[in-house]
């Protein structure tokens, strides 16, 4: 008895010291297989978003009146709002109305936040 309890302590021994010191290969293989596998195809822009829109008078003052996208209104009022620094001094989500802008938002000051809805009442 003596023996065969030996020859399995020895059986265990070896099993648990194969396992611990093997790494797992597949695992590695299948994570570089995926960062090495080109792009199928860019990602396509939403037509609705690239839709030209008309603008109001008011807000035609500030980015044009020309026909432009929902998105080009709104980097061009953005670009407006840092040209003139319309951003709050201590809170940067708040904008400042000037005169131009007064006359879109309806008060002296807006949330970031807010903008999109703001500007949506002067979009056709």
């Amino acid at each position: 008895m003596a023996k065969t309890a030996k020859k399995a302590v020895k059986k265990a021994a070896k099993k648990t010291a194969t396992k611990a010191s093997k790494p797992a290969p597949k695992k590695a293989a299948k994570k570089t297989a995926k960062k090495a596998s080109p792009k199928k195809s860019a990602r396509k822009p939403n037509a609705a978003f690239m839709a030209p829109l008309n603008v109001s008078s008011a807000l035609g003052e500030v980015v044009g009146t020309k026909a432009i996208p929902r998105t080009e209104i709104t980097k061009k009022i953005w670009e407006y709002i840092k040209k003139n620094n319309l951003q709050d001094k201590k809170n940067r989500r708040m904008i400042n109305a000037d005169a131009k802008l007064k006359v879109i938002f309806g008060k002296d000051q807006i949330s970031m936040f807010e903008l999109p809805k703001v500007l949506n009442n002067h979009i056709k």
